[in-house]
């Protein structure tokens, strides 16, 4: 372990899935305090308003299908930023632990010799379903839930290891879960495909958009139907999909079968 001197301090904040009143305190007075903001794509320019003036704001974007700053060089800014002497806090869009690359940053940080502190966010799968007046459990329609990818890490070891949507969606039926699919649109006609080896056609899904934001927009749809009517609906990433009976609620509260916006 590199221990060179460093007077500097690094926080991983999880900035909420959009909305800056879904922040916590914790996470505002973090951002306030910063002389150094790494942002990531999703964090909207209504949380960086929190960022106290002469902040340096350098934006890190990480977003699925699109062109990022390579991880390794953010992991850098952040090393020679704290070496600095400056207060750096490395701003996530929902919780750095939940698909924020987060466990990454710490351990390199932490071989560097650089402690770190992390404040949680809501994540994105939470706010989604919160938005169209579900739970992510309940005692008549689930037992638990899983939060998955749907867009494992390229290389070697990740061809290995794909994600077994088949088991997956066995287990699901079985245990009573829902499923909450991060970064699956892309992908989401072979995941459909497999979860159909596993659980009924009807099984109700919904996928959610910019999920908290003023732009939100879902569509709610059935196993069997999800890419036609993914498709027609034009949404794409940044989204949540959502697999499992809780979604009935929607049909209970009254609303239609597919609904868009907010």
């Amino acid at each position: 372990m590199n221990h060179l001197s460093h007077h500097g301090s690094c926080t991983l904040v999880g900035a909420g899935p959009g909305d800056p009143e879904l922040l916590t305190v914790k996470a505002v007075r973090a951002i306030q305090a910063a002389t150094v903001l790494l942002v990531d794509d999703l964090v909207s320019e209504e949380v960086l308003a929190y960022a106290r003036p002469g902040a340096r704001i350098v934006h890190v974007g990480k977003r699925g299908g699109c062109k990022s700053t390579p991880q390794a060089f953010i992991e850098r800014l952040m090393i020679t930023a704290v070496r600095e002497g400056e207060t750096v806090v490395r701003l996530k869009g929902g919780d750095p632990f939940i698909f924020g690359r987060g466990g990454e940053e710490v351990e390199h940080l932490r071989e560097e010799g650089i402690e770190v502190r992390v404040i949680n966010g809501i994540t994105a799968g939470l706010a989604a379903v919160t938005a169209l007046g579900v739970p992510l459990t309940h005692r008549d329609h689930a037992q638990g839930v899983v939060f998955v990818t749907g867009h494992a890490k390229t290389g070697h070891a990740a061809a290995e290891h794909p994600t077994d949507w088949r088991q997956l969606s066995a287990t699901a039926r079985d245990a009573r879960l829902t499923l909450v699919i991060y970064m699956g649109v892309s992908g989401v006609a072979h995941i459909q495909e497999q979860l159909l080896h596993g659980l009924p056609g009807e099984t109700p899904v919904a996928v959610i958009q910019h999920a908290s934001l003023p732009q939100q927009r879902h569509v709610t749809t059935t196993l069997a139907r999800l890419p036609l009517d993914l498709a027609a609906a034009g949404l794409g990433s940044p989204a949540v999909i959502v697999v499992g009976d809780v979604l009935r609620g929607i049909a209970a509260a009254g609303l239609p079968a597919t609904r868009f916006g907010t």
